[in-house]
């Protein structure tokens, strides 16, 4: 099977399921954007050490690419796609309190940086804020599975709190934002 297929030249492409639709479809942005988080996510494994996280945020990008399949489906097909489980979003929960209760409680905003796997904690948190976005626009048209956004709303607040512990991990503190008066 080749790569390309050049069905999608003149601007549309398929769902799953076969129903063609043009390929700037709410559908098609969302599940697009959750294409992009995915590399990111998978670009932030590549760059830590730590096995426990690495596995941790591989069980993610299985659950980004459930939620890409649930966002690409229309009608009937929906039911043949691997569903985005409630415990899903406990698990994603339970990882948070585990890292939150390892750190200093916060007093205020933080600053993102430090380091460039830090920096790349905060790339994925901001992208899966606008994934986040992207697929409450999708609800307004379209139905999505009350998992999905709890999930995505969940995860960047998991990549929040696994940047403060990986800055932990690397001594490095955190900058607090001290709002600047002219």
């Amino acid at each position: 099977m080749k790569v390309y297929t050049k069905t999608g030249d003149k601007g549309k492409t398929a769902l799953i399921g076969g129903k063609r639709v043009k390929k700037d479809h709410p559908r098609i942005e969302a599940y697009g954007t959750v294409d992009e988080l995915m590399a990111h996510v998978a670009l932030l494994m590549d760059l830590l050490n730590n096995k426990n996280d690495q596995e941790f945020l591989s069980w993610i990008l299985e659950r980004l690419m459930t939620i890409s399949s649930i966002l690409a489906a229309e009608g009937d097909i929906i039911k043949k796609i691997p569903e985005l489980k409630p415990e899903n979003v406990v698990l994603i929960e339970k990882k948070i309190d585990e890292m939150e209760a390892a750190l200093e409680p916060l007093h205020s905003f933080i600053l993102p940086g430090g380091h460039p796997v830090i920096s790349q904690c905060h790339i994925v948190r901001t992208v899966c804020r606008r994934t986040e976005r992207v697929i409450v626009a999708l609800e307004s048209e379209y139905s999505v599975p009350d998992p999905v956004n709890e999930y995505i709303n969940r995860l960047s607040d998991y990549f929040f709190v696994l940047s403060r512990k990986i800055a932990k991990e690397l001594n490095i503190m955190p900058k607090n934002w001290t709002p600047i008066v002219d």
